[in-house]
């Protein structure tokens, strides 16, 4: 039996992750806060623009949440409720905090709809191609009859214990990227402070053992001096907080999450919070250029 999926949250992942449904012939409805963009989506794709949460939630065996914060998840969230009907699924892919995933699920119980946290990584690349990686929290059974909405927008999906899980897995996902985007964006400003054909570094190092997805995709940013917006340092920014208070719960604080947000907070207050992640290269080529105006044995660079 198809399900009849509608699609809350038409960002730069969003619409990527809704043509995907449609295209898997699953897409009923779609909503977003600026209604252009969802009437825009809708007359491309042959599916109804809802006037409000509520009534697409009104015409959907299965709702999918792509939005930016936890206040919006749980906004969106009590907007739908007293429209969803029981058995209903709701699939929220957006980086929340796992207490957010908690209370999403709570509130929803209570009707007799399921609630997935199910946060996605791939870039709007694995938005658009469909095959993103979706790390799944919740119900076992209301993950398996989700399989087919999972598997029109992601390629690895994994169900990794209730609810809460997903966004767990996530935030271990947002610690690797910082780790790994500043190992990068330090490396291709070492490159070219050496002089070194960039172009040619990345197609070599690109299927060495240092390689990753980061370096593939996004070292080119750093070449040519442009960042279009991926994954927005803004966004990554809050996730990372969202992974220092989960760390700080233990007692712990994360050398790696604590260094980055503070060049985060750099970039931003340089205008560039709206950037791609990738954009920390201007941080890192800033190094070499100060040493390079001050000589390598003074002290102020």
């Amino acid at each position: 039996m198809s399900l009849a999926t509608g699609f809350v949250g038409l960002g730069a992942m969003g619409c990527g992750m809704a043509r995907n449904l449609h295209r898997a012939g699953l897409l009923r409805a779609v909503w977003n806060r600026t209604p252009a963009t969802a009437a825009g989506l809708a007359a491309e794709l042959g599916c109804l623009s809802a006037a409000t949460p509520s009534e697409l939630a009104a015409q959907c065996d299965v709702v999918v949440l792509c939005v930016s914060a936890d206040a919006d998840v749980l906004e969106v969230v009590d907007a739908m409720a007293p429209a969803l009907r029981a058995g209903a699924i709701v699939i929220d892919c957006s980086t929340v905090s796992a207490g957010t995933a908690r209370e999403a699920a709570r509130r929803l119980a209570s009707r007799g709809v399921a609630f997935l946290d199910a946060p996605v990584s791939g870039g709007v690349e694995g938005a658009r191609d469909g095959t993103l990686a979706i790390m799944v929290g919740g119900d076992a059974a209301a993950f398996e009859r989700s399989g087919p909405v999972l598997a029109a927008m992601g390629r690895a999906v994994t169900h990794f214990g209730p609810s809460g899980a997903g966004q767990a897995a996530k935030a271990t996902n947002q610690i690797m990227c910082a780790g790994i985007i500043q190992a990068v964006g330090e490396a291709m400003a070492f490159a070219r402070a050496e002089g070194l054909p960039l172009e040619a570094l990345i197609d070599t190092l690109g299927k060495g053992a240092g390689s990753s997805w980061y370096f593939v995709n996004r070292a080119p940013n750093m070449v040519r001096g442009t960042y279009p917006p991926g994954f927005r340092v803004r966004l990554h920014e809050k996730d990372l907080r969202i992974c220092r208070d989960m760390a700080a719960r233990h007692g712990v604080r994360l050398p790696v999450v604590e260094s980055t947000l503070q060049q985060y907070a750099q970039l931003v207050e340089q205008g560039h919070g709206d950037e791609d992640i990738s954009t920390i290269f201007r941080l890192k080529d800033a190094l070499f250029a100060s040493a390079a105006r001050h000589g390598p044995g003074d002290p102020e660079r």
